[in-house]
């Protein structure tokens, strides 16, 4: 009976051995990066939605207490704005959301301040602040 011996790579280099677990930890290093820029992402576009509800917020505050006739223009503009954040999903879209109206006889400015949602837990989500400023409507002579 003939004995036969594992043939060698024509290199000489036992290529089999030395490459055994590359691919995990490739995956080792690699996923870590992957999920981070992933929630990175997903971050990203929450606080984008919240930064876009807050913005249409405070517009539609401003609208509602720059008509002419109103006789309480912060009180009907902070009425408004909540509404607005509610419709548009309310707590799943901005936390400890404040409404700032502020009025004076030729202009009426909203601010809208909360936090987006967090991907992580435990950790709040980045501030979004947005105003809306505009001028009353008032009749001149």
């Amino acid at each position: 009976m003939r004995r036969r011996w594992p043939r060698r790579p024509a290199d000489g280099w036992q290529a089999r051995g030395r490459e055994e677990g590359s691919a995990t930890l490739e995956l080792t290093v690699l996923a870590p990066v992957v999920l981070l820029l992933l929630f990175g992402v997903v971050q990203g576009a929450l606080w984008l939605h919240a930064r876009n509800v807050a913005l249409g917020a405070a517009q539609q505050g401003l609208r509602a207490a720059r008509a002419a006739g109103v006789t309480a223009p912060a009180v009907r503009a902070r009425e408004q704005a909540l509404a607005f954040v509610e419709r548009a999903g309310g707590d799943q879209v901005l936390h400890d959301l404040d409404v700032e109206p502020a009025s004076n006889p030729t202009e009426v400015t909203v601010v809208v301040r909360g936090r987006a949602l967090s991907v992580l837990p435990g950790i709040p989500g980045p501030p979004v602040t947005q105003v809306a400023v505009g001028p009353r409507e008032r009749f001149t002579p």
